[in-house]
């Protein structure tokens, strides 16, 4: 197959980042948009030697599965893949995904998973929005988001997957720009003012925050847009946030209080979060409190276990947890994150949970080591990439009667729960939850119990699994593994 050829596919499944895949005379091809059961006939862009990219240039057949998507950019924004797929579809691929890659990367034979947990309303779920601003090529104020894997904006104020909110705060902030003549700030050449607009509301309390990301150390007539942004109903917190840096990092670190008290409050069940601009908070509050039921029912406390929270954030799992345990110990390399956890305890009059600041990955073993902790049960709620070796390393030499690990990375979770497994641990429940409609995205709770797991038994486990540490996390390798090419 060369570039520019013309094909005609039936798309057959989808990868891990939900592009269709279809085959033309055996070749291997992904392509953007498509659903499974479509016909098409593509326009390959990107030829390897055993798979390619192709876009759509027609679509012959649609799905049964394919909906027109309710968000008019959802084809070029890069924040929803799978809106053109109908809501029950979009489950039923989130489900294959992870077990697939307990089957595929994890290499089990049997995998306890339970249907997912889907969303009653698979839009509007979005606590937070970082707004990025710029101008047109007419020259025209826009905000909106990035165009898949660029910096581009597509202009659109009112994203289907946020609170309503949102574009009025937006447009009010593009009419005060206008009419002082602010500047939006460039990457390319790192001038201007406004780089973003973060807006995160409390579902429970319905209260708002606004932060202005600004390439600066003040924005222009701030009083006049602050007298208008608290007509907006349930605006509780407003400020600046300095990110002077050339780089692609949304927030810099210097918040510059304009209203309010420096957070909003939101509750995940009955426990209640003070959320600041800088705080990482799950985005689906909603969805969120059945993942940490879920993670807190898996945990099996009867209130004489000393849990450790690995990764913890600003303490919302660890809060949760201490509802039920004796003792919750978190652990966050965030040093801000820590002091929230600190301070949400306190909020919430939790005298059993204490917080450490480090890597997960130093902090673990160093207790372990020089002060010999011991765990009754480990929760784990790693990035991306999955646990540091050291983490999983420590764990099993603690040997803890559960783990209880949560994952937003269904590849990497398979990889450590095959690890875990293979010391000793046995995987007793997978559950699926969807966070984010719309997207590829699927969190995962994992059950692991302590059958046979004990530390003399640590070296030998060691030695055995070098070759499990080897597998790479790129999207590029899980699906040449996936597809066996």
């Amino acid at each position: 197959m060369q570039k520019n050829e013309i094909v005609t596919v039936t798309i057959e499944d989808l990868s891990q980042n939900g592009e269709g895949i279809g085959k033309a005379d055996g070749y291997t091809l992904f392509i953007k948009g498509a659903v499974i059961g479509d016909q098409v006939r593509a326009r390959i862009i990107k030829a390897k030697k055993t798979y390619g990219y192709a876009r759509i240039e027609e679509l012959l057949e649609p799905s049964r599965h394919r909906v027109t998507p309710a968000c008019s950019i959802a084809g070029p924004c890069g924040g929803c893949q799978l809106q053109n797929m109908s809501y029950e579809a979009q489950l039923a691929f989130k489900q294959k995904k992870v077990e697939d890659s307990f089957t595929r990367l994890g290499h089990f034979t049997e995998v306890p998973i339970l249907p997912i947990r889907g969303m009653k309303d698979p839009f509007r779920y979005r606590n937070k929005a970082q707004i990025p601003v710029s101008r047109d090529k007419n020259g025209r104020l826009i905000a909106g988001f990035y165009a898949g894997r660029t910096h581009s904006v597509i202009p659109q104020e009112d994203c289907l997957l946020g609170v309503p909110e949102n574009a009025a705060i937006t447009r009010m902030v593009l009419a005060h720009m206008e009419q002082y003549h602010i500047p939006p700030y460039e990457e390319e050449t790192g001038t201007g003012l406004l780089r973003h607009i973060l807006i995160r509301k409390g579902f429970a309390t319905g209260e708002l925050m606004v932060c202005l990301i600004i390439n600066g150390d003040r924005f222009p007539k701030m009083e006049e847009l602050t007298r208008q942004l608290l007509t907006i109903p349930g605006m509780t917190d407003i400020s600046l946030n300095l990110n002077k840096e050339r780089n692609n990092v949304i927030l810099g670190h210097t918040i510059c209080q304009i209203y309010g008290q420096g957070y909003i409050t939101d509750y995940i069940g009955n426990v209640a979060y003070h959320i600041s601009p800088l705080s990482f908070y799950q985005v689906n509050p909603i969805q969120t409190e059945v993942l940490y039921s879920t993670a807190l029912d898996y945990a099996g406390l009867t209130g004489q276990e000393t849990v450790w929270d690995l990764y913890c954030g600003i303490g919302t799992i660890s809060l949760f947890l201490a509802q039920k345990a004796k003792q919750v110990y978190g652990v966050e390399i965030v040093e801000a994150a820590i002091q929230d956890a600190r301070d949400n305890a306190e909020l919430n009059q939790l005298h059993n949970a204490e917080f450490f600041v480090g890597k997960a990955e130093e902090v673990l073993p160093r207790k372990y080591q020089e002060e010999h902790i011991q765990a009754d049960v480990i929760v784990v709620d790693p990035p991306r990439k999955g646990c540091e070796r050291a983490v999983l390393d420590t764990m099993i030499q603690m040997a803890p009667k559960r783990i209880v690990y949560v994952s937003c990375d269904p590849a990497t979770l398979a990889r450590d729960v095959r690890v875990l497994v293979d010391a000793g641990y046995q995987l007793e429940k997978v559950k699926p939850v969807d966070m984010f409609g719309g997207t590829y995205h699927v969190e995962t709770v994992c059950l692991l119990s302590n059958r046979k797991c004990k530390p003399d038994s640590y070296v030998k486990w060691k030695l055995d699994m070098e070759d499990y540490y080897r597998i790479k996390d790129t999207e590029a390798n899980k699906e040449r593994s996936r597809l066996g090419v």
